[in-house]
């Protein structure tokens, strides 16, 4: 696991300014924000209690296309062309239309905050007084704030929520050594009533883990049965809460973004991309406010309006992880099987991926010349004056993304279920 850098002790020197922008959170919603930023001219200063790609929280894998399209494929460990999926009655293999890529969480995290040029400190949130941003370093300022925080959403105006009285899942994930050519999902009674387990192999390494819709149900146990169901050790240990309940994405003059606005797909508990998705659209929208071509009160009606745009299929996303718990595990295994028709894998995979599509992100960064993004008004994908979701089909689209070819190798193999 990553060795801590924070600054502590002496290094933990008093700060404070006045900022255009104020991104807290330094994770995948905070640095996407950021890039879209660049070379804008303005004054940036992102914040987060730990350096750039410390601390992982997840299993770390996204659709291939998203790594590729914001110049990301350095961090990608391996890739997989399908979705394998175990019941306690067999197993299905669904020919996936697009590829799925775990990645190294440090590696990603610092090719993503290369491509922006604010500044970077670390500290402590511990709260906000109107637009000031106050710090276990000092007070920090700015017209233009981001949460991308986390589920905790510390910088609205009210108490937030606790779990597990709250819209959340819980994740844990173990890290052995190892390799494999599946990614496998488990929708099993054995290791969770109401979720499923997990093995996303990453080159030399495994990240077996265990999520449950329900708060209540402590996963701990089960994440190491299934470790030793798959003859791995458990080891490295990492966790989080895992939001399944789309939130406000503005609130009190504040842009929130992935986990703090909620920005995680129910049932499939995938928030990365939608987090670089969402934070893009959030940042495309500050831009504008910087560049005088926009007000805050429009950006934050924008992008506010852009977000609550998805909330429809969050809700059928949530609506199926209520169902599946439900059935009896024979008519799951039946189900699985069933729904695991190539044209109906192609039709509902390619619908799922469009609720954040790879297109959203543009060109990769290594094509955009200077390193930076380009701005609206040079052609840049999804500009703000363009500003919808991507997640309404589009004439032609047959649901697949076309955004780029895989650079490593693909794991496929003929259907076995």
């Amino acid at each position: 696991m990553p060795k801590r850098r924070t600054k502590r002790g002496a290094q933990r020197t008093p700060i404070g300014g006045d900022y255009d922008v104020l991104i807290c959170g330094a994770s995948f919603a905070g640095l996407a924000v950021a890039r879209e930023l660049a070379g804008s001219g303005a004054r940036v200063m992102v914040i987060d209690r730990y350096e750039v790609g410390e601390r992982q929280t997840s299993a770390c894998a996204a659709p291939t296309d998203w790594l590729l399209n914001l110049g990301l494929q350095g961090s990608m460990r391996q890739t997989f062309q399908d979705l394998v999926i175990n019941t306690p009655y067999g197993r299905h293999r669904y020919d996936l239309p697009w590829t799925f890529s775990t990645f190294d969480y440090r590696t990603l995290c610092e090719l993503l905050d290369e491509q922006n040029d604010a500044d970077f400190e670390t500290a402590k949130v511990n709260g906000r007084s109107a637009n000031t941003i106050h710090t276990d370093r000092g007070d920090l300022t700015a017209p233009l704030i981001v949460d991308g925080l986390g589920w905790r959403r510390l910088l609205a105006a009210d108490d937030g929520y606790q779990p597990p009285d709250a819209p959340l899942s819980r994740g844990l994930e173990v890290h052995p050594n190892g390799s494999g050519e599946d990614l496998e999902i488990w929708i099993d009674r054995r290791y969770v009533p109401a979720g499923y387990g997990w093995s996303f192999p990453a080159r030399n390494e495994l990240r077996i883990g265990v999520g449950s819709f329900d708060p209540r149900f402590h996963v701990k146990d089960t994440t190491v049965l299934l470790a030793e169901d798959l003859d791995a050790d458990a080891v490295r240990y990492q966790g989080n809460w895992i939001p399944h309940k789309l939130r406000p994405s503005t609130e009190d003059g504040i842009f929130f973004v992935g986990d703090s606005a909620g920005h995680c797909l129910p049932l499939t508990a995938e928030g990365i991309r939608t987090a670089l998705y969402f934070g893009i659209a959030c940042g495309r929208e500050l831009r504008r406010v910087v560049e005088g071509r926009s007000t805050a009160d429009v950006a934050l009606r924008r992008y506010g309006t852009f977000s609550a745009a998805h909330e429809w299929q969050f809700e059928w996303l949530l609506r199926v992880q209520k169902l599946v718990p439900k059935l009896p595990a024979p008519l799951q295994h039946g189900v699985i099987g069933a729904l695991g028709d190539k044209r109906f894998v192609d039709w509902s995979f390619g619908h799922y991926l469009r609720i954040a599509d790879p297109s959203f992100a543009g060109a990769p960064i290594a094509n955009q010349g200077g390193g930076m993004p380009p701005t609206p008004s040079e052609g840049g994908a999804g500009g703000p004056a363009e500003l919808e979701p991507s997640a309404f089909p589009r004439s032609g689209s047959n649901g697949a993304s076309g955004g780029g070819t895989s650079a490593l190798p693909v794991a496929h193999k003929p259907d076995q279920g």
